[in-house]
């Protein structure tokens, strides 16, 4: 089955647009009964806590990302390389596969897009969805449900299978982040497309991918204050 091709460059304004209204949806209807971020005594601990961050996120997504380092005027060259030294580095600790697999989906890991006094380096133009709904709400009757993420992944997947088509995967952060390092070595990247170009992809009767469909959806936990 085909699906209609798109640029990366009309994808990402996509993409973007599609994460706007996401974002703007949570922070009027739910965010109003969280915990301001801005109170937390531990700033950052929901990015870097190891035990339980398993964010995964498309090719698209990454791309999305990279975009976003290149630009901000936020973090110098010195700054941008640090946080995909710290991808790779994560990828290593951890030892996060560089394959699709379901197990991946509960590997964790400390996400290397938080930066120390400046926060998520990708939070105004490329937060991953479950990054997003992420809160910390006293009552679960005041957290968004969690079909909103589902539907929001659904698009982000599909915009993504229209760029790539069967030649990409969900995986880790820091995994895409090392893929897409634009100083790092791109040969990875292109093996790892060949194989899914070539690999056991199928269309199923809506046009996605069958393979890549989870049985189980693993993302970043919304805390729950009793």
């Amino acid at each position: 089955m085909s699906m209609n091709r798109l640029s990366e460059s009309a994808a990402l304004t996509l993409l973007q647009r599609s994460k706007t209204r996401y974002k703007r949806d949570i922070k009027i209807n739910y965010e109003p009964a969280a915990q301001d971020c801005r109170t937390c005594l531990t700033p950052g601990a929901c990015c870097t806590d190891a035990h339980f961050v398993n964010v995964h996120i498309t090719w698209l997504e990454a791309v999305a990302m990279r975009e976003t380092l290149n630009r901000t005027p936020r973090l110098d060259d010195a700054a941008r390389n640090r946080i995909y030294m710290r991808a790779r580095a994560t990828v290593e600790r951890y030892g996060l596969r560089v394959t699709h697999t379901e197990t991946n989906f509960r590997q964790t890991f400390a996400c290397p897009l938080f930066e120390p006094n400046v926060g998520c380096v990708v939070h105004a133009r490329a937060k991953p969805a479950p990054c997003i709904q992420h809160a910390c709400y006293e009552n679960w009757e005041d957290l968004p449900p969690v079909e909103m993420q589902w539907r929001t992944e659904h698009n982000i997947e599909a915009l993504n299978t229209r760029v790539y088509q069967t030649a990409w995967a969900w995986l880790s952060v820091p995994v895409w982040l090392m893929l897409v390092d634009p100083h790092g070595d791109q040969t990875e990247l292109a093996r790892l497309e060949t194989m899914w170009r070539t690999g056991r992809a199928s269309w199923d009767e809506h046009g996605n991918v069958a393979y890549r469909r989870r049985t189980e959806r693993r993302r970043l936990p919304v805390f729950y204050r009793a």
